[in-house]
C-alpha cells in the first residue's frame, strides 16, 4: 500500500514537471526555428550578424525573413489553441478549429472581395482598406456567428456540430458557385486556399500576437472547466463548474483565435488537429497545461513547415498548407497505426 502510495505521489510529480519540460524544449524549438528563419530564404542562406553588413540583406532579414518567421509561429499558436479548446469544449479528439464553418466562411469572404471589390469600380478608399485579410476575417466572424444563430446558443454539443457542418457545406457551395461564375478568380484564391506565410508583415504579427494573448487569458482561467467537461456535462455542473458561461467564453476564444490565423495566413490544414493530438501523446496533463503547449506545438509544427516550403523548391516557395498536411497528416497516420499495434484508443 505504501509502495503504491509512493508511486501515485512520484506519477503526480512526473505529471506536473513533464509538462513544464516540455514547454521549455519547445520554446528552445522555436527559438532555433526562428533563427534558421531569419538565415534562410530565396537569395540564400546569411546569419542576421552577417547580414547586417549589408544593407540590403539586412532589410530581408529584418522586413521578410523575421517577420514571416514569427508569423509562421504566432498563426500555428493560434491554431494549436483553437484545436485544443475544439477538442476539449466538445469531447472529439477528431474536431479542428474550422468545425464552426470559419474556413468556408474566410474563403467565401475572400472570393467576394476579389469578385467585387478588388480591381472594381466599387473598389471604394474604405473598401479597399478592409482589404482581403478583413474580408476574411470578417466573413469568418460571420460564419460562426450564423453557426450559433442556428444551434440556438452553445448548450447542445450535437446541434453544434451539426449546425457548424451545414454552414461549411452552404458556404463552401456558394464559394464554389462564385468561382464559376468568375473562372478568373480561381488562380487568385489558390493562394489563400493552400494557405502562405511569404506575405506577412509586422503589422500581421503584432494582430496575432494580441490575439493569442487575448485568447489564451480567456481560456486558460476555464481549464479546470474543460477538465471537468472530460466527465460529461452533467457531472461538471453537478461539480459547481459555470458550464453554460464557459462555453459561450471557450467558443468566443475558439472563433476569435481561428479567424486570426485564417485570415492572415489562409487556411492551413491539420495544424490544430494534429497539434492537441502531438500533447497528448507527450503525457497525461490537464487543460491547465495542454492548451499553452498545444499553441506551442502549433507554432513549431507550422514554423517547421514555413522553413520547409522555403528550401525544397528555392528559389520559389511551396504552399504552406501542403506541406502542415503532410506533416500534419503523416503524424497523425503514425499516431493511429502506433495505436492499431497497442490496442489502444485515440
Amino acid at each position: 500500500m505504501k509502495q503504491a502510495m509512493k508511486q501515485g505521489h512520484g506519477d503526480a510529480t512526473d505529471s506536473r514537471l513533464a509538462p513544464a519540460a516540455w514547454a521549455v524544449l519547445m520554446l528552445l524549438g522555436a527559438g532555433v526555428g526562428l533563427l534558421l528563419g531569419a538565415a534562410g530564404g530565396s537569395t540564400g542562406w546569411q546569419w542576421p550578424w552577417q547580414a547586417r553588413l549589408d544593407p540590403l540583406q539586412w532589410q530581408i532579414v529584418a522586413d521578410i525573413r523575421v517577420p514571416r518567421s514569427l508569423g509562421a509561429w504566432l498563426g500555428g499558436a493560434l491554431l494549436g489553441l483553437a484545436g485544443a479548446l475544439a477538442q476539449g469544449l466538445f469531447r472529439n479528439p477528431l474536431a479542428d478549429p474550422f468545425l464552426l464553418g470559419s474556413a468556408p466562411g474566410a474563403s467565401l469572404g475572400v472570393c467576394i472581395y476579389l469578385a467585387v471589390a478588388a480591381g472594381s469600380a466599387l473598389a471604394v478608399p474604405g473598401l479597399a482598406q478592409l482589404g482581403q485579410t478583413g474580408a476574411a476575417f470578417l466573413a469568418a466572424a460571420g460564419a460562426v456567428a450564423l453557426t450559433l444563430l442556428l444551434s440556438r446558443g452553445v448548450q447542445h454539443t450535437q446541434r453544434l456540430l451539426l449546425a457548424g457542418v451545414i454552414v461549411g457545406v452552404l458556404l463552401g457551395a456558394l464559394t464554389s458557385w462564385l468561382s464559376l461564375l468568375r473562372p478568373e478568380l480561381a488562380r487568385a484564391m489558390q493562394g489563400f486556399l493552400l494557405g502562405s506565410t511569404g506575405l506577412v508583415g509586422w503589422s500581421a504579427c503584432a494582430l496575432m500576437a494580441a490575439t493569442l494573448l487575448a485568447c489564451m487569458a480567456l481560456s486558460w482561467p476555464l481549464a479546470r472547466v474543460l477538465d471537468a467537461l472530460t466527465l460529461g456535462q452533467s457531472t461538471a455542473q453537478s461539480l459547481g463548474m459555470p458550464v453554460a458561461a464557459a462555453r459561450w467564453v471557450l467558443v468566443v476564444a475558439l472563433s476569435l483565435a481561428t479567424g486570426a490565423a485564417v485570415a492572415q495566413l489562409g487556411l492551413i490544414a491539420f495544424v490544430g488537429l494534429a497539434a492537441p493530438h502531438m500533447v497528448r501523446a507527450l503525457a497525461p496533463m490537464p487543460h491547465r497545461w495542454s492548451l499553452p503547449l498545444a499553441a506551442l506545438a502549433g507554432g513549431l509544427l507550422l514554423l517547421l513547415a514555413d522553413l520547409l516550403a522555403r528550401v525544397l523548391m528555392a528559389p520559389q516557395d511551396m504552399p504552406v498548407g501542403v506541406l502542415t498536411a503532410v506533416l500534419g497528416g503523416g503524424y497523425l497516420l503514425l499516431r493511429l497505426s502506433r495505436l492499431q499495434a497497442s490496442g489502444g484508443a485515440a
